[in-house]
């Protein structure tokens, strides 16, 4: 692997958001919602936006669209004055060869840092060398630093061990990794054995204070989409030494983090859509929720918007 001189300085902590697609109603790449929930995202305080994640419909965009939505993101935040904040692109794929495709597709476009999801497909015929293998040759050849994403939901079961993910890590230009599978003994571990400039975050709003007091450094959180300054508030609070009023919000969150579980991506779309009057609905065969679970949703989130309202 190649021997990187680690010049890109590290992750700032904090809250990044794995913003949704916006489309237009007939399906093409809503740019104006595009750029306007990246400055929202930004004017409330969080360390960096990740876009083409498992909320972002990054499966349902073409190799242009992606580069598109990269740039347009990009552009909002410069022009907001925004420019030095991180921009994570997710750029997996099934094959070694795409995903360093995509790398460079995203670096070309403005995007800062790239997240990779293990490739699993084929999982049964892939080994965990393989698989280590396949993470070194993207970050040798990714012209900007390499998160891991670990998600077993979106890669058949696939969850790598914090084993794997030190190895993993040991590679210069891989910086980082987020850990949706929700194991904050993972979590720990790999804070305790990686490098001291490697990012560990949870992967959900859920267990934001958790993940901190474990010496994690922020959190990659689909609900901060909806709630932006609640999830930075709980990491001033635990930073401030504040733990019963961190612990307080973070038990909020929790509850609207399994609202949006339930109802995934389309179901943060559509809060957006009622709350702030932009979201959409998603590309095909995906839909909103029906009517039923939007009950659930508005009244599920009552609280934690009243919280977000709070601090504005």
């Amino acid at each position: 692997m190649t021997d990187y001189l680690e010049t890109t300085r590290s992750l700032p902590d904090g809250v990044y958001v794995p913003t949704v697609a916006f489309f237009k109603e007939n399906d093409d790449i809503d740019l104006e919602a595009t750029q306007r929930h990246a400055i929202h995202l930004a004017e409330a305080g969080v360390a960096g936006l990740v876009i083409h994640g498992s909320n972002g419909e990054a499966v349902h965009l073409s190799r242009e669209e992606r580069s598109l939505v990269i740039k347009t993101t990009r552009s909002a935040l410069d022009q907001s004055d925004n420019h030095l904040m991180p921009l994570i692109a997710g750029c997996g794929a099934q094959s070694t060869r795409e995903t360093i495709q995509l790398c460079r597709d995203a670096a070309g476009a403005g995007a800062s840092h790239v997240i990779i999801l293990p490739p699993a497909y084929y999982g049964g015929i892939l080994s965990t060398s393989k698989i280590v293998q396949h993470f070194y040759d993207v970050a040798d050849a990714s012209p900007i630093p390499v998160l891991i994403y670990n998600y077993p939901g979106a890669c058949s079961g696939l969850d790598l061990s914090s084993d794997t993910i030190l190895q993993i890590a040991k590679h210069s230009n891989v910086h980082g990794v987020k850990l949706t599978c929700g194991n904050t003994g993972k979590l720990a571990r790999i804070v305790d054995g990686a490098k001291p400039s490697f990012f560990v975050a949870g992967g959900s709003a859920d267990f934001i204070l958790q993940g901190l007091v474990v010496g994690g450094h922020g959190t990659i959180a689909g609900t901060a989409n909806l709630v932006p300054r609640a999830c930075v508030r709980v990491c001033e609070l635990f930073q401030a030494g504040e733990l019963k009023e961190a612990r307080r919000l973070q038990a909020i969150l929790a509850k609207a983090d399994w609202i949006t579980i339930q109802t995934g991506f389309a179901g943060v779309k559509a809060a957006l859509q009622h709350l702030e009057g932009y979201g959409g609905e998603p590309r095909k065969p995906c839909g909103l929720p029906s009517g039923e679970q939007m009950n659930m949703i508005t009244n599920g989130l009552d609280e934690v918007m009243a919280l977000e309202r709070s601090l504005v």
